[in-house]
């Protein structure tokens, strides 16, 4: 079935912080940390009114919610040295690459600072020279909201803005972007606020699903049988009780593993349905698919990692070493109007991994070291 698309475009618009690199990810580490020294504790009160804004704005945001006795300039220059642990979000690399190498006029539009965002895109080898503009906060009358940047990032590539895409993260970035008369692709950067950004033409769960073929631009090549490989990751823990409703809810056991220790890779992970090798030290390597993320049918309160290992047991395993190769991802996390449904795509997406993982793309990576190597020595 060819793809639908919806409106013809010729170049695209990228925002910076929240869609392709993790931001919010890193600020909110940061503010777990720095609100500790005022005596305060992180708790997460007006993200997503400050997503999207200039990072003075957000400052001063911080020390109003927070009642902080510092000024915004002392702020920003407490939590400098922190923008170099911001790295790529999934599938920021491949679009940047893959525009660039079809030809496809690229533009950065932020609200942060040009020298801010020069800063931030020296970590990232090869983006600059990518884009044939890139415009800061900075640099016109008002930001975002304000539809000023979008346009003058049009008029400086020299297009109609009706002819650009603009990709975001944020609300005041989307309205910005449909005030220039400009086709807008949703990021959310704060999870399970979907429902908020439906004034964008499409609201995607992460770069990963962007299909630029829906908007007339070539289309990404890289996936093979239904999966797009990624990584790999490797990742491994004791095998801890979940919430014990795979086995006795949907009639598929999986062998959850704590996140404990791996609080960085989730905070950039997309969440949604991953596949490759499990590894238990004193039984051998299985294939697996698992998801990461909330889990919407069951509105879970954190992110987790919910393998589920594509053998019949008979018997638990809770406390054994499980290691984990992550080598490719099947789809976006999404809801379920029923059990049923939500269990007939688990099945599927358990057919999608076993038949991929007999590609020698992902069948080699059952050989990796990582996945029978004991945890404990980790620690030597």
């Amino acid at each position: 079935m060819k793809p639908l698309t919806r409106k013809l475009v010729s170049c695209v618009i990228l925002d910076l912080d929240g869609t392709l690199i993790n931001t919010e990810g890193v600020v909110e580490d940061i503010l777990k940390v720095f609100l500790v020294k005022y005596g305060k504790q992180w708790d997460g009160r007006g993200t997503l009114n400050r997503t999207g804004k200039a990072p003075i704005e957000a400052a001063a945001s911080i020390i109003e919610d927070y009642g902080l006795p510092c000024t915004t300039e002392e702020f920003m220059t407490d939590i400098a040295p922190f923008w170099s642990k911001m790295v790529a979000l999934p599938g920021a690399d491949r679009l940047i690459k893959h525009l660039h190498n079809h030809g496809v006029p690229i533009a950065l539009a932020s609200n942060s600072p040009k020298a801010s965002i020069e800063t931030k895109l020296s970590y990232h080898h090869g983006w600059t020279d990518k884009f044939s503009v890139i415009i800061g906060g900075d640099e016109v009358r008002e930001g975002k909201p304000s539809p000023e940047i979008f346009l003058e990032a049009a008029k400086k590539l020299n297009v109609d803005p009706s002819s650009c895409l603009v990709v975001e993260d944020s609300l005041p970035g989307i309205t910005a972007a449909k005030a220039a008369g400009m086709a807008v692709v949703a990021v959310p950067s704060v999870p399970n606020q979907t429902h908020v950004y439906s004034c964008a033409d499409e609201v995607i769960n992460s770069l990963l699903d962007l299909h630029l073929e829906n908007w007339g631009l070539p289309p990404f090549q890289d996936w093979i049988e239904g999966t797009l490989p990624i990584g790999p990751w490797y990742i491994g823990g004791p095998v801890i009780k979940g919430y014990g409703r795979g086995s006795k809810v949907l009639g598929i056991p999986t062998a959850n593993i704590s996140p404990n220790g791996f609080s960085d890779i989730l905070s950039v992970s997309a969440s949604g349905v991953y596949f490759g090798w499990a590894g238990l030290s004193t039984r051998g390597i299985y294939k697996m698919v698992m998801s990461i993320g909330w889990n919407p049918y069951f509105h879970n309160a954190e992110k987790t990692i919910e393998p589920w290992l594509l053998h019949d047991f008979n018997e638990d395993f809770y406390g054994e070493e499980l290691r984990l190769a992550i080598v490719g991802y099947i789809r976006p996390e999404a809801n379920f109007p029923s059990l049923d449904d939500l269990i007939e795509r688990i099945h599927e997406d358990r057919r999608i991994a076993e038949k991929a993982l007999d590609l020698p793309l992902y069948s080699s990576y059952k050989g990796a070291p990582y996945l029978m190597t004991p945890l404990v020595q980790d620690d030597r």
